[in-house]
């Protein structure tokens, strides 16, 4: 069988507009537009969570994308096309009740979908973690890549049940905290919640130095967690990005024993949706050695949004 993450490889990023909500909108004020079309009543779901089955009762076709919530989790909310996602998902031909496909996903931003599968798009607006979505999608909905590489005929309408099992923030989305140390960097946030930091003209801290800008309402990071996280990395010395998650365009996941010490103790013990400062010290960063474009003994600068935390299935 063809699989989803096959899929993925061949999508560029593209612009969405989610219909609900902004960037900038929390999860409280993403309202959950389901549809009551009839033509969602021929689709009977079954299977467990993680391995969704379908059948229809006869042809099924839309003229536009329709969705409904037949479990409704309690997780976070995609309210952004910015934020990550990882679901698995069966595939039907509306036509002929054929399943197509059932696979799960890679973790991907909502936007890479959107240029072929501006349905699956749609029907992610506003949608909670843990839940399971029955979609009939729209021929005006899938590109005609996206149709011929399911082997749908021209006008059929596709039918998706996806049990949406990770919804990533897009960026640290907690409570701003009070920070008024002297001699610290200054961090300002853009729209979208990519950091700029500015270093200060004054000599480098020699111990490790960990400031909550944002705090999360989230799980607790744990050493045995796997964080995925955005970051900004300066250096002291002279303010220069040397490494920026937010630059590359995609987050990160890492277990805590992969990454320098001075990072993994900045946010072990954080809770996710919290953003972090770290100033690492040579001894807990890279030493004296270095490393790439960073200089013996460097003092790095962090500026961290932990996202949410994997689990195996994620991994």
């Amino acid at each position: 069988m063809r699989k989803i993450p096959a899929l993925v490889a061949v999508l560029g990023l593209s612009a969405l507009t989610l219909v609900g909500c902004s960037p900038a909108d929390s999860a409280a004020s993403c309202e959950r537009i389901v549809s009551d079309a009839s033509v969602l009543d021929l689709v009977e779901v079954t299977g467990d969570v993680g391995n969704p089955e379908a059948k229809t009762s006869a042809p099924v076709y839309s003229d536009e994308t329709v969705y409904t919530d037949l479990e409704i989790g309690d997780g976070p909310a995609v309210t952004s096309d910015a934020q990550e996602v990882q679901f698995t998902a069966t595939i039907l031909n509306g036509a002929t009740g054929q399943t197509l496909l059932t696979s799960g996903t890679q973790v991907t931003p909502v936007g890479e979908w959107a240029e072929f599968y501006g349905g699956l798009a749609k029907a992610l607006d506003c949608a909670t973690e843990g839940s399971r979505i029955l979609a009939v999608m729209s021929p005006d909905d899938l590109s005609e890549e996206a149709a011929a590489n399911l082997g749908l005929g021209e006008g059929d309408s596709a039918i998706f049940v996806i049990d949406l099992e990770k919804v990533f923030r897009a960026a640290a989305d907690g409570e701003t905290q009070y920070t008024g140390g002297s001699g610290m960097p200054s961090v300002v946030l853009a729209p979208d919640g990519r950091p700029g930091i500015t270093v200060p003209d004054a000599p480098a801290p020699e111990e490790l130095v960990v400031e909550t800008l944002k705090k999360g309402d989230g799980p607790v990071v744990t050493a045995s967690d796997t964080p995925r996280v955005h970051y900004t990395g300066v250096l002291w010395e002279d303010g220069e990005v040397f490494d920026s998650s937010w630059e590359k365009g995609t987050s990160a996941a890492f277990s805590l024993d992969g990454v320098v010490p001075g990072f993994a103790q900045a946010i072990e013990g954080q809770t996710v949706g919290s953003q972090v400062l770290a100033i690492i010290p040579p001894e807990l960063g890279y030493g004296e050695q270095g490393s790439g474009t960073i200089p013996g003994g460097a003092t790095l600068v962090f500026v961290i949004d932990i996202l949410g935390l994997e689990d195996s299935a994620t991994q």
